[in-house]
């Protein structure tokens, strides 16, 4: 049936720049006055609701405290940390954030407790968004990539917990775009996703596939940096206490949804929410992941570089158990490159609206699943990962067999 009134959202007409650049300003402007607000009604360490500034951030910087105080391996002690971020903030009835990374994210906690509180934050922040706004102007060349990148939603969702999601993102975004110029290099911040292990699960086969071998070495020379320095500086009882930790970070935050199911969004967390049983939950997701790694493989042998970073990006959001809106910033930098790729090759016909989509998401996907239980942040994800893998099926058919190398990009 012909539907004419749908054209201009299937050809992306309707998304010209001057409506683009509108978007975008009244966002950012949304994002300024958000953080501004939170910090001008704070009562010290704390904003007006009574939770930290921040709020992930709690964990990190009393982390980091407690290593720089002698008592490094019971950050991963509920209790204790409880305690310390208490005593940070002044207040007994502040909520607890757990601290679930290995011990190399250590040295970034320690680095910051050397600043007072609020002063780490503002410098975690804008020395983190800095570079993943950088990046992604280097994927679109445009002038208006940067507004765009700043104004996204997810980046005020990021800023708002003071989270890690735009290191992530320039540190997997940043590697898969030096990857075919630049392997080692691309390597070295592969390799220091070690701090966030679950978003690299894909990330050696897809290396080993691409035999790029310098990118390999690049990877385990900066992860066993990582992994050795924080063993010279605090020793096996950091890693004890870590690996000691996995069993009730995986029964009490990824399976029983502490953090809440609204905001974990992967496949997993979406069965979960709706009232599946773990088993369930678990074979939903062992089957996604597969699906993304078949991609990743697929997309590493096949596609052109920019549709081959959206597949992996969007792949490794998909294939682990947990992730939360802010980790969302490795759809942005898939949406990066997807556009970039539609700006050189052409869109094909519902990208644009559905890109657009995908970048206002993080806005409202965490409210939609809180009151309807609907995983829209999921479903937005499936569909960038269903744009790459399109794309790579009807523009890059005729690479099969090709693996990508410098003169293709």
């Amino acid at each position: 049936m012909n539907m004419p009134m749908l054209e201009p959202i299937a050809t992306g007409s309707w998304l010209d720049r001057q409506r683009i650049a509108r978007i975008a300003r009244v966002s950012l402007a949304a994002t300024i006055v958000m953080i501004a607000g939170l910090f001008a009604t704070a009562h010290g360490t704390r904003d007006f609701l009574g939770r930290p500034l921040g709020t992930d951030f709690s964990n990190v910087w009393s982390a980091g405290w407690m290593a720089l105080h002698g008592c490094a391996a019971e950050a991963w002690d509920w209790a204790a940390q409880g305690a310390v971020q208490q005593a940070v903030h002044h207040d007994p009835h502040i909520p607890f954030y757990g601290w679930h990374y290995p011990p190399p994210f250590l040295l970034i906690a320690a680095s910051l407790a050397l600043l007072p509180y609020v002063a780490a934050l503002v410098l975690w922040q804008a020395a983190t968004l800095a570079p993943a706004l950088w990046l992604t102007t280097r994927i679109v060349p445009d002038r208006q990539t940067l507004l765009i990148a700043a104004a996204a939603p997810v980046v005020m969702v990021c800023l708002g917990h003071g989270h890690n999601g735009f290191l992530t993102a320039t540190l997997l975004g940043g590697g898969l775009f030096l990857l075919d110029r630049r392997p080692f290099a691309a390597g070295v911040l592969i390799g220091c996703l070690v701090y966030k292990p679950q978003f690299a699960v894909l990330l050696p086969l897809v290396l080993l596939a691409s035999r790029q071998w310098r990118a390999v070495a690049g990877a385990i020379l900066s992860a066993s940096l990582l992994m050795l320095a924080t063993y010279a500086i605090w020793g096996w009882p950091v890693w004890h206490a870590f690996l000691d930790s996995l069993p009730l970070t995986r029964s009490v935050v990824i399976e029983s949804g502490a953090t809440g199911w609204e905001k974990i969004q992967t496949p997993f967390g979406a069965v979960r929410a709706l009232g599946g049983p773990v088993g369930l939950a678990y074979g939903v997701q062992f089957t996604v992941t597969g699906i993304a790694l078949l991609a990743s493989l697929i997309a590493t042998l096949r596609a052109a570089p920019a549709v081959r970073n959206a597949v992996v990006l969007t792949a490794a959001l998909l294939s682990t158990p947990y992730a939360l809106d802010y980790d969302y910033t490795l759809a942005g930098m898939a949406i990066a490159f997807l556009v970039a790729d539609g700006s050189a090759r052409g869109f094909l016909r519902w990208e644009v609206s559905l890109l657009a989509l995908a970048w206002a998401t993080p806005l409202f996907a965490r409210g939609i699943a809180l009151v309807t239980l609907i995983p829209v942040g999921v479903m937005s994800l499936l569909a960038l990962f269903a744009i790459a893998v399109r794309r790579m099926a009807s523009l890059d058919h005729a690479l099969a067999g090709i693996t990508p190398s410098p003169s293709r990009r």
